[in-house]
This record gives C-alpha cells, sequence and structure tokens, in this order.
C-alpha cells in the first residue's frame, strides 16, 4: 500500500522509508525521463495507440547501492507531459504524490507477475547472469472511473525478491 497512495508533504519516498524500517539504504537512481513511443503491452494498458507518445521513466531500484530491480513506468502523455513526471529530477514524495496533486488518484491496481530470464540489457543493469530467473511485474493503475494513470513495469532478480499481497474481502 505505502507504494500505491500518496505520501504526506513530511514524509519520503515509500521505497527509501521501507528500506530504513529494515535498517537498510534504499534509493533509486533515474536512468531516462521523457516522451517515447508506447510499447505494444503499455499501449493496451493504458488505452492509447501503439507507438503513441507517453511519458516513461526509466528507474534502477538499489538496496544498500545494490541493484535490487529495474522499473520502467509509463503515463498518458495528457497527463504526465510537463510535468516533473517527464523529468529526470527526483520527485518529492514520489510519483503516486505528485500524481494525486495533479488529480489523479489511484483506486484500483491490477497486477501480474511472470518469472523468466534476463535479456542482455536487464542483465547488466542488474548484475545478472543470463541463468539468473527474474519476475516481470506489470502494473496497471487506474482512477475512480476506471481510467489509466499509470503502467509500471519492473524486472527484479528472483532470488532476492519477497512478494506480498493483502487482499481483504468483504
Amino acid at each position: 500500500m505505502p507504494y500505491l497512495t500518496p505520501r504526506e508533504q513530511e514524509q519520503g519516498d515509500a521505497w527509501s522509508t521501507d528500506a530504513a524500517a529494515k535498517g537498510r539504504r534504499g534509493s533509486q537512481r533515474i536512468i531516462h525521463a521523457g516522451e517515447a513511443p508506447a510499447p505494444a503491452e503499455v499501449a493496451l494498458l493504458l488505452g492509447v495507440q501503439q507507438g503513441e507518445p507517453v511519458v516513461v521513466r526509466r528507474r534502477l531500484i538499489l538496496l544498500d547501492d545494490e541493484p535490487n530491480e529495474l522499473t520502467d513506468t509509463y503515463y498518458p502523455a495528457a497527463i504526465a507531459r510537463g510535468t516533473p513526471l517527464a523529468g529526470t529530477a527526483k520527485i518529492r514524495g514520489g510519483a503516486v504524490t505528485l500524481l494525486a496533486e495533479l488529480g489523479h488518484v489511484g483506486a484500483l491496481v491490477r497486477e501480474d507477475v511472470t518469472a523468466g530470464l534476463p535479456v542482455e540489457e536487464e542483465q547488466e543493469a542488474l548484475r545478472l547472469a543470463e541463468t539468473d530467473p527474474v519476475l516481470r511485474l506489470t502494473r496497471l493503475t487506474l482512477d475512480r472511473e476506471d481510467r489509466p494513470i499509470q503502467v509500471d513495469r519492473m524486472v527484479m532478480p528472483a532470488q532476492r525478491q519477497q512478494l506480498r499481497y493483502e487482499i481483504r474481502i468483504g
């Protein structure tokens, strides 16, 4: 939940806070940010045409200065164009907080998780061998009107991860 909800003004980003609570140091490096053509899967999830411009932020997520995750986050250009989401500077409180300030609050999240082997770019960024398995998590965030506001595509070394889901029924 901390990764899906806006933060209070005095709170840091969710990843750094979560890592610190475990006595670790969480950080991230923004590798790229700006407009790019929407890949097929992202276009389908965001409800845009393949190749239509979207805003993407590519981040390398670090735990104690070691690569922990490679994440590409996509936003519809109508939401993110001209905002800090399209830049490489760190966003105070994180992107979810900025989205809320812009009037876009997530209400429903869908996640799909698969496993596989890393491609060369992922091997290099995450310091993996070609035979090291990875988890691929694709997260779609929708607002209260079921409009897509964000798609995250994450790649994580499988042996360094634990996924936890809590689902309240009723």
